[in-house]
């Protein structure tokens, strides 16, 4: 109870990726159904908290200053982080990012879905292209973690067991768990399900192919140059 009266009270979605310090690369929080009111994420306005960097407080003394050392260049693999949207502002509930210039036009997609920070970010060749405040599951109906192949698809999908509409479903679970177009609005929750903006679905549906892989966490942050998917499912 104390857990979901924390992420009541909180005012923030997400803490925005894409202010980089100079020689350093900005962490990165992963953010991934029917809709049921009884969810209340506070009094005000849900949005993304900026993320701030940490700052040097005392001044150094240059006889004792280690040699800067040169960040490595990203590994090139489709399944490692190599960009991220530069998001310079609150995500709020119902809103969305999406720009894949820095992307190649081709390459393997990966989903991740961050259900602390309540975030999905979309990685095409493991640049982001994509990113949008969730709903979630609570109580009963949690939303799982793990890492789900995508299993089908369905543009006009209704669900059988709440007659509701889920458009552009991606099926993640044989139990029903998806990514839909939902209300996503404070005040709001799914049944499991990972509810994005009813265009940002559209957008993810029309990227995403059977099998590729979406990753459910829990609050696990990367920074640039780490992967998103290892061993097994890097393939």
């Amino acid at each position: 109870m104390t857990k979901l009266a924390n992420l009541m009270s909180n005012r923030w979605v997400r803490m925005p990726l894409g202010m980089l310090a100079t020689g350093a690369a900005s962490l990165l929080a992963f953010h991934a159904g029917q809709d049921i009111a009884g969810a209340v994420f506070g009094n005000g306005k849900a949005e993304a908290a900026p993320m701030v960097a940490p700052m040097v407080t005392a001044a150094a003394d240059p006889a004792r200053m280690t040699p800067a050392v040169a960040v490595p260049e990203p590994v090139d693999s489709p399944f490692v982080v190599k960009s991220i949207l530069p998001i310079n502002e609150p995500i709020k509930f119902g809103k969305f990012y999406w720009d894949e210039t820095r992307a190649p036009a081709t390459g393997p997609l990966v989903v991740t879905v961050d259900l602390t920070a309540r975030v999905i970010s979309v990685f095409r060749d493991g640049h982001e292209i994509g990113a949008a405040a969730i709903l979630k599951g609570y109580g009963d109906k949690p939303t799982p973690t793990g890492v789900f192949p995508i299993s089908q698809k369905d543009a006009d999908h209704v669900s059988n067991i709440y007659d509701a509409p889920m458009p552009h479903m991606l099926r993640l679970t044989n139990d029903g768990v998806s990514i839909h177009g939902s209300k996503v609005e404070k005040g709001y929750a799914t049944n499991g399900c990972v509810g994005v903006p009813d265009d940002f679905a559209a957008k993810l549906f029309a990227q995403a192919k059977l099998g590729d892989k979406v990753i459910i966490t829990d609050g696990r942050k990367m920074t640039i140059g780490d992967p998103i998917l290892t061993g097994e499912h890097a393939s």
